[in-house]
């Protein structure tokens, strides 16, 4: 590999030493991008704090950076290792004999240097000696995010309430008759997570691509936790589709789960509630009438599903559940917001992630191919486009009516395949529907209808779904394997992540996914396809582009 001194990596991908480098770099540095040849790092503060806080030390990276590198590693490059290394745990929060909060350094001019920094000022309640600070209780993560912002991570070793005991056990054998056993990875990410119960565990985000299992790293940390567990999804089927997946994988029986959503309100052992009802009030100034359900259980962790997507109300609140485990599970920690680090000081440090590549290597996930067909606006569309606002201007492109043509050539081509069609505009999709005679959903469409589609769609009765943006995030749809996606949210990468990972579930005929993305042809709608493919492109998927006239 190349080290550069503006702390970028390119890591060469045909030279025989690539794999022990890749697993090297991948504990320390920020994939950016993994094109066919050269694969692009960067070491950042945050990376390398996530580093510090999975135990590794300074020597250990700057000796395999040295052990790889072409050539000299840059001085600059090796200092600010040192430095951020060293910056984590040079503040360390847990709770002295009395049960106070304290923020602890050895390092006096730090404290000093803190007491005087206005963000931190209203969590604090002053110092016994300059050694230490006092921090609120209830300000424990809102701290924590206060001082990484001021470039000091904060090694949490505070611990954590124990929460209610719940005995459950894995089944070796699933209720629908499959052998079931944690996979190397899975059981990987749950050790790194749990770290033997102490307190250098318990909190942080699980990184696997979309159809690798992460539920089923879920089951294992509570398996492992054996406590109660409140668990957030995205929608209620989501929230169905987990509680089916720890009644058919562990001893838990339907009394011990609860469903909190906008049709049912149980608070059990194990409780599921969406994020929309979390977020639920009744005018714009008013309380969230469902935030007790927080403190309502005596919960040992709690399990954020699609973490990425969490809601800014459930961010602040999670600042205060410091005391609680607090586990993260994702395919990309990607955020349009730019939130990553909220992710590291109030659920934790990333502790574990494969690149999606190595997984469909070893088989765990499909092989997809990504094709990109453009096809030109209408003359009169074209005139409407270009005297249209910028927001119209992207529906006009992406509602382009030359698009419904190529669905259907496509859906003909792949007739006996098990098609998803997707996209952003509801009326669109209506006219699908009718021209197609298949089946939509939409967010209006009952939590009842939903499943009993999507349970059609499983068992082959349903070849082809048509469905809007609300089947981006945690749909259990293993049967699809080809996606002709017809718009989307703009320049969303985190969309097109999760729109291909619909369709990466491992075939049963070791057959290869589909992934087709609708543009029109020098629009906006293009500019935009080139900013939501960026993740893929840079987890190694290749986009094919065409002109749908010479498909």
């Amino acid at each position: 590999m190349i080290v550069q001194s503006d702390r970028s990596i390119l890591l060469e991908t045909d030279n025989p030493a690539f794999e022990d480098a890749r697993d090297a770099l991948s504990a320390f540095a920020e994939l950016l991008k993994s094109p066919e040849h050269i694969h692009t790092y960067r070491v950042t503060p945050l990376s390398l704090w996530n580093a510090a806080a999975a135990g590794m030390k300074a020597a250990t990276i700057i000796e395999a950076l040295r052990r790889f590198s072409k050539y000299e590693v840059p001085q600059n490059v090796i200092a600010d290792v040192e430095d951020n290394i060293a910056r984590y745990g040079q503040l360390k929060l847990f709770k002295d004999e009395k049960g106070q909060l304290v923020l602890e350094s050895q390092n006096t001019s730090l404290i000093m240097e803190l007491l005087n920094q206005r963000p931190l000022q209203p969590f604090i309640t002053g110092s016994p000696d300059r050694t230490r600070i006092y921090v609120k209780p209830s300000d424990r993560g809102n701290a924590k995010c206060a001082l990484i912002k001021l470039g000091f991570p904060v090694e949490d070793l505070a611990g954590y309430v124990s929460g209610a005991p719940l005995e459950l056990a894995l089944r070796e054998t699933t209720l629908s008759g499959h052998p079931f056993a944690l996979r190397r990875y899975q059981i990987e990410s749950v050790d790194a997570f749990y770290m033997h119960g102490s307190n250098y565990g318990g909190s942080g985000v699980v990184a696997l691509p979309c159809g690798a299992g992460k539920t089923i790293v879920g089951i294992g940390v509570i398996h492992a936790l054996q406590t109660h567990t409140l668990i957030l999804t995205t929608n209620t089927v989501a929230l169905r589709q987990w509680k089916n997946e720890l009644l058919d994988k562990t001893t838990l029986t339907p009394d011990q789960i609860g469903e909190y959503s906008g049709d049912t309100k149980e608070i059990k052992p194990i409780t599921i509630a969406t994020y929309q009802i979390l977020t639920y009030r009744k005018a714009k100034d008013s309380p969230f009438i469902h935030f007790g359900l927080f403190d309502e259980g005596n919960w040992g962790l709690i399990l954020y599903d699609e973490v990425h997507l969490l809601p800014a109300p459930v961010f602040r609140a999670t600042a205060t559940l410091q005391a609680r485990r607090r586990l993260g599970l994702t395919a990309t920690l990607v955020r349009e917001d730019a939130r990553e680090e909220d992710v590291f000081s109030l659920i934790g440090p990333k502790k574990y992630d494969v690149p999606w590549k190595v997984l469909e290597k070893q088989g765990w996930i499909a092989q997809a191919i990504c094709t990109e067909l453009r096809v030109r606006l209408p003359e009169e569309e074209r005139f409407r486009y270009a005297i249209a606002s910028k927001r119209d201007k992207f529906r006009i492109a992406s509602t382009n009516p030359v698009k419904d043509a190529l669905c259907e050539e496509l859906i003909e081509r792949h007739h006996d395949d098990n098609v998803l069609l997707i996209g952003q505009y509801i009326d669109q999709l209506k006219l699908l529907t009718k021209r197609f005679n298949a089946p939509l959903i939409t967010g209006r469409t009952p939590t009842k209808e939903r499943e009993r589609l999507y349970g059609a769609f499983r068992n082959g009765e349903i070849r082809l779904l048509i469905v809007s943006k609300v089947a981006n995030f945690a749909i259990d749809l293993p049967d699809a394997n080809v996606a002709i996606q017809v718009s989307g949210t703009f320049g969303s990468r985190q969309e097109e992540a999760q729109r291909l990972g619909r369709i990466l579930r491992p075939k049963a005929n070791g057959g290869v996914a589909r992934f087709y993305s609708l543009v029109s042809k020098d629009t906006c709608d293009q500019d935009y396809s080139v900013k939501r493919q960026l993740f893929l492109t840079e987890q190694g998927y290749r986009y094919e582009i065409l002109n749908a006239e010479a498909y």
